[in-house]
């Protein structure tokens, strides 16, 4: 049986290896809070080298760290969550896990594909992945036509 905190390490580090293999582009730096699940604290004498921190070796991944007690620092996550919740959970009544999973997956597209955002210059997150790609096309590892859902042939 797996200790409640070695399965947190287990379940960020495989969360990143999913994202590495998913997005197409190259992932340079990733920025987490303090938690159990992304680091050990320095201070701790016998501390392990991190799952979390290996895994972003292995791929050459700078991992930051947000001043302890300066949950502000993601602000960006924690106003991208509120949204996800405002259009999920608030709004609707699940049965059961999977109904949640799939209006997710449908919020989430419906997000990337279809909402325009002033921080992108009026392009949808989709659109602006695309426009990168034309230009600077040594950041990605795939093409993200290949993210577009439908056929892609």
């Amino acid at each position: 049986m797996v200790a409640p905190c070695d399965l947190q390490l287990h379940v960020a580090a495989q969360f990143l290896r999913n994202l590495i293999v998913a997005v197409p582009y190259a992932i340079h730096t990733v920025l987490t809070d303090n938690g159990i699940q992304f680091t050990n604290h320095a201070r701790h004498k016998y501390a392990f080298h991190h799952i979390f921190d290996r895994v972003c070796d292995e791929n050459g991944i700078e991992h930051r760290l947000t001043r302890i007690n300066h949950p502000w620092t993601n602000g960006q996550v924690e106003r991208m969550n509120r949204t996800i919740k405002d259009a999920t959970v608030k709004r609707f009544h699940y049965d059961n896990h999977d109904q949640l999973r799939r209006h997710l997956q449908d919020f989430i597209k419906a997000y990337n594909f279809g909402r325009r955002l002033k921080t992108l210059k009026g392009l949808t997150p989709y659109e602006f992945i695309c426009k990168r790609w034309t230009s600077e096309p040594d950041r990605f590892i795939i093409d993200p036509i290949h993210q577009m859902p439908g056929l892609n042939t």
